[in-house]
């Protein structure tokens, strides 16, 4: 069986010899059972009996040999007949039976879900966490570990501070494979404060020294996680800090494999704390024998954790590097001399001269990198190294490779003023133009025209050869397309051709490698696993994403992050749409359709919003016209006993709360730059005097002047339109910021949008139309005249049927209910009475929309509890009437 011969044959026999009481002979049959079984299921049934019979047997070790197998036989015949003597089993008086029985849930549970929970072994494994042996709750704790990662919403790790420390207790005393199943149990729980933290912390730290490496990776990882709680000023920080430098420098002298994942997991934590190795560059220094997987990993970190202090050794270990006799590695070498000396300014000239020093050794691949890599220099510091510009020309006809003559291409177009013999160089290269890589035709035809431009008599006929070049006898559409923009430019308006092709270039980032930050978060709580070597998450490559849950790091304490909100507890009746507002349609496919031509289509003109843009729409129609739901619906007739969706009520409770003191909510970015050619809108939403404000940051991040800007909103639930244009008076220049107060009106068209609070928005500027959505605070929409009388609050209140009661609390909130009223009425949201019943304040509010629905609620304040319970708001009567 074990060299691969098919002994399935023989299975009734070997049944047969289960009954032997030779422990050896018996481990050789369960074996063979466990082969066998699947291929003879009808067979297997026979071994169910001596099963059951061994889980009583008086040796402890064939009590677990046998719930083993039996867990291993997948088999669905059998698996019913598994359930007792697991029972039995997982309560055993023998640890070592109960640690067996505890994975075996795990394997039963792979196998058929349904019944494990059926049979509660769920609620016994969970007990097992409380177990006096320590291996007997590591075993528990990977077993959960692993039925919850198959059923990520199921909260069967319910992680609380007494579980916590029932298991850093057991941590100490289990095997190393048991401490990295609790270790990485660990790392999912999110500790309430920052004492909490600096506890667990103080009791993983001892892992740090474990001679696996896996313990210390996963002690790491934890580590990691709980040190985003602690305050940076806090003693125990730095002294943390220092703890996990040795423990990282000493899994890098162990065997390469080990060394290269070691590695992988340090770039992590070096781009997320770089102090903790700023002291340690010496020994990611390349030795002679590391395999070449390890070498570039090591060029790697060593780049990430160069500084002005330590750039001299850097410089001179790279510059060893750059004449080994590995391509691949001295290549790399080169690249990072680059890369040095666009991290660490100071250090750009000496990176500079000894790029210089290996161009003259005339090794070619080592010439072509340095090249590439000095016209990166270039860009990061223009008009300061050009003076070897000369040495680079020298080596031009020793280039081969589509990037480095790209490069020099680039140099030579760029600097062609200081060349003076640029065109015969360009010349040079167009003479094989149709060889060339599309990378270098590309570079080619955009150095030619920078040379025409900067000396326009010499180069007349060259720039007329390369747009021919380009345009007619090009196949590649991308080559083609910029040629003829150039020659459509160069055409009509060459002051407009100038601007835009010798137009200032924006400078390179120091980092352009770095993983983006909130995938860096999730890749440190997958420290120890393939994730982190990988530098993937696990939804990359894990088949299916069933299983798979996104990690983030904890917030820091004292951030600015909202507190939590609980849901709420009463039942919830159906959504009902309020006549008063339409059905949405397709407005994805609206907005994208959204045309600037006056539209087509004949019916009643929009009504206007209160913004006179010279008697025509905006954008051309687009967004009032495309929807096609007549404005004849008034949106003010509302009918008694309308309901409203529950959910905003209590998200707009939550943003009075977190507000800041002046009524303003804090900004976002609802348009990014790299979506609107260059235009980055942020914003936000404030009510100040009755007036709802949109407040708009707009910044220019491209080349080119902006103006004429303009702005229009779709269809809303509650019908918020300008009250007035868009007001930039003055063009908005390159990298440019421009504050814009836009107030709002109530009385637009009405559409119902999901969610109720989504606003759809159109800017256009003089280059195109740009959408994008928002969503406002719905306390914005809280009118002044909110405070109702007691007396129909009293009769109003006494109508809503108790159908519509529900409940939810705000957590977290350390307000008296005199503060908590008077911060609520600060947002229209008035206190109509008070009464204090067996200590507890109950406070009745009034609140009323822009479109007259009136929100009717109880507030309940417990003195020294800083939950407050807001009951009854989320299903609101309407009151039948006009404005």
């Amino acid at each position: 069986m074990t060299v691969g011969k098919d002994v399935s044959a023989l299975f009734p026999d070997v049944v047969n010899c289960m009954q032997t009481d030779n422990l050896e002979l018996k481990k050789l049959v369960y074996l063979y059972l466990m082969n066998y079984a699947k291929s003879q299921p009808d067979m297997a049934i026979m071994a169910v009996n001596t099963f059951v019979k061994d889980c009583e047997d008086a040796n402890p070790l064939i009590r677990a040999l046998a719930v083993r197998t039996m867990g291993c036989i997948r088999v669905d015949k059998i698996t019913e007949y598994l359930c007792e003597p697991l029972r039995k089993c997982l309560k055993d008086e023998d640890p070592y039976v109960r640690k067996t029985a505890a994975v075996c849930v795990a394997k039963l549970h792979d196998i058929n879900a349904q019944l494990v929970e059926d049979q509660g072994f769920l609620d016994t494994l969970k007990d097992l966490i409380s177990d006096s042996n320590p291996m007997v709750v590591a075993n528990a704790v990977a077993a959960l570990s692993e039925i919850a990662e198959s059923h990520p919403n199921s909260n069967l790790l319910d992680l609380n501070p007494q579980s916590i420390n029932k298991l850093l207790t057991a941590l100490n005393e289990c095997t190393e494979w048991g401490q990295i199943f609790i270790l990485d149990c660990l790392a999912n729980y999110t500790p309430r404060d920052d004492r909490e933290s600096q506890s667990i912390c103080e009791r993983v730290t001892p892992r740090l020294s474990h001679a696996n490496s896996a313990v210390v990776l996963s002690a790491v990882k934890v580590l990691m996680k709980f040190m985003e709680m602690l305050p940076k000023d806090l003693d125990y920080y730095s002294t943390l800090l220092k703890k996990l430098a040795p423990p990282l420098v000493t899994l890098l002298s162990a065997e390469p494999e080990l060394q290269y994942v070691a590695l992988r997991n340090i770039n992590l934590i070096v781009q997320k704390r770089p102090e903790i190795l700023k002291h340690e560059m010496k020994v990611f220094f390349v030795k002679y024998n590391d395999p070449i997987y390890v070498k570039l990993e090591k060029l790697d970190i060593m780049i990430r954790l160069a500084s002005q202090a330590n750039i001299a050794q850097v410089l001179a270990e790279l510059k060893e590097y750059a004449t080994e006799v590995d391509v691949d590695f001295v290549r790399k070498a080169v690249r990072a001399i680059g890369r040095c000396a666009i991290k660490v300014e100071q250090s750009a000239e000496r990176c500079v001269s000894t790029l210089l020093d290996l161009i003259q050794t005339k090794v070619n691949y080592v010439v072509q990198e340095a090249i590439v890599v000095i016209k990166d220099i270039f860009r990061k510091y223009p008009n300061k190294y050009e003076s070897v510009i000369a040495t680079l020309c020298e080596n031009l006809d020793s280039l081969d490779e589509p990037e480095a003559r790209a490069a020099m291409i680039w140099i030579v177009g760029e600097y062609a003023e200081r060349i003076d013999n640029a065109d015969e160089l360009l010349e040079s290269f167009l003479e094989g133009f149709h060889d060339e890589s599309t990378q270098v035709q590309l570079q080619l035809l955009t150095a030619i025209v920078k040379l025409f431009l900067k000396k326009p008599t010499e180069t007349q006929e060259l720039v007329q050869q390369v747009l021919s070049l380009a345009t007619q006898d090009s196949d590649n559409p991308d080559l083609r397309d910029r040629g003829y923009i150039y020659w459509r430019l160069l055409s009509t308006d060459p002051v407009a051709a100038k601007e835009v092709v010798l137009a200032e270039k924006p400078l390179i980032s120091e980092e352009t490698d770095l993983i983006e930050p909130t995938l860096l978060e999730e890749l440190i709580c997958h420290i120890g696993t393939l994730a982190s070597v990988y530098h993937k998450p696990p939804s990359a490559f894990v088949e299916g994403s069933r299983g798979v849950m996104h990690k983030r790091l904890p917030a820091r304490t004292g951030s600015t992050e909202s507190p939590d909100v609980g849901t709420a507890a009463g039942g919830s009746a159906p959504e009902a749409a309020p006549s008063i507002i339409p059905s949405q349609g397709d407005l994805l496919g609206d907005l994208l359709n959204l045309d600037m031509a006056p539209p087509t289509t004949s019916g009643p003109p929009p009504p206007t919003t209160g913004m006179q843009m010279g008697g025509m729409d905006l954008l051309g129609g687009g967004l009032d016209s495309l929807v096609g739901i007549s404005h004849s619906v008034d949106p003010y007739a509302a009918t008694p006993g309308q309901l409203v969706n529950p959910f905003w009520v209590k998200w707009s409770l939550q943003t009075v709360i977190v507000r800041r003191s002046d009524g303003v909510l804090c900004l976002q970015v609802w348009l990014p730059a790299m979506k609107a050619k260059g235009l980055e809108i942020s914003g936000t939403f404030a009510r100040r005097a009755g007036v709802i404000q949109m407040e708009l940051i707009l910044t220019n991040k491209a080349m080119s002047v902006m103006t004429d800007f303009a702005i229009q909103f779709n269809r809303n639930s509650f019908g918020l339109a300008p009250a007035g244009p868009l007001q930039v008076l003055t063009p908005l220049g390159p990298n440019q910021t421009i504050e814009v107060s836009l107030p709002l009106s109530t009385v637009g068209p009405v559409m119902k949008m999901d969610p109720l609070n989504n606003l759809q928005v159109a800017v256009k500027n003089n280059i195109d139309v740009f959408y994008f959505s928002c969503q406002y605070p719905i306390s914005m929409l809280f009118v002044e005249d909110g405070k109702m009388e007691r007396q129909v609050f009293l009769a109003t209140w006494k109508d809503i049927p108790n159908d519509n009661e529900s409940q939810f609390q705000i957590k977290d909130c350390h307000l008296n209910s005199d503060a908590a009223s008077s911060k609520l009425q600060g947002s229209n949201i008035f206190t109509i009475a008070k009464r204090t019943v067996e200590g507890q304040d109950m406070l009745y509010m009034s609140i009323k929309l822009s479109n007259g629905i009136w929100v009717l609620a109880e507030l309940r304040v417990q003195a020294g509890n800083s939950n407050y319970t807001w009951l009854k708001p989320l299903y609101l009567l309407v009151f039948s009437f006009r404005r």
